[in-house]
C-alpha cells in the first residue's frame, strides 16, 4: 500500500505539471521526451484503434489490455526514465482531472 501510494502521489505531481504545459503551450509543439515520436508511433502500431479523447477503463485495465500494455511499456526500459511509474489519465480529455474523470493507469 505505501508502494502505490508513493506511485500515486508522484503520478499526481506529473498530472499537474503536464496539465500545465498542455493548457499553456499548443500540444503539438510541445515534446515531453526525446523519443515522443518513437513513443507514439510504437502506441499507434500496438493500440491502432484506442480512442484517447474518451478512454474506456476496460480498454486499460482488463486482463486482454494488460497483456498489451506490459510488453509496449518494457519497450521502453532504458530509453525513457521512468518508464514503468504509474500515471493519472483524463478519462475526457476535454475535462480536468477530477475524481469521477481520472483512472491511475500503473
Amino acid at each position: 500500500p505505501r508502494v502505490e501510494l508513493a506511485w500515486a502521489m508522484k503520478a499526481h505531481q506529473h498530472a499537474e505539471v503536464y496539465f500545465n504545459l498542455i493548457s499553456s503551450v499548443d500540444p503539438k509543439f510541445l515534446n515531453l521526451t526525446k523519443v515522443d515520436d518513437q513513443i507514439y508511433s510504437e502506441f499507434r502500431k500496438t493500440f491502432r484503434d484506442l480512442k484517447i479523447d474518451l478512454l474506456d477503463p476496460e480498454d486499460l485495465k482488463s486482463e486482454p489490455a494488460k497483456e498489451k500494455w506490459r510488453p509496449f511499456c518494457l519497450r521502453f526500459e532504458g530509453v525513457v526514465e521512468d518508464f514503468n511509474y504509474g500515471t493519472l489519465l483524463r478519462l475526457d480529455c476535454r475535462q480536468g482531472y477530477t475524481e469521477e474523470n481520472t483512472i491511475f493507469g500503473g
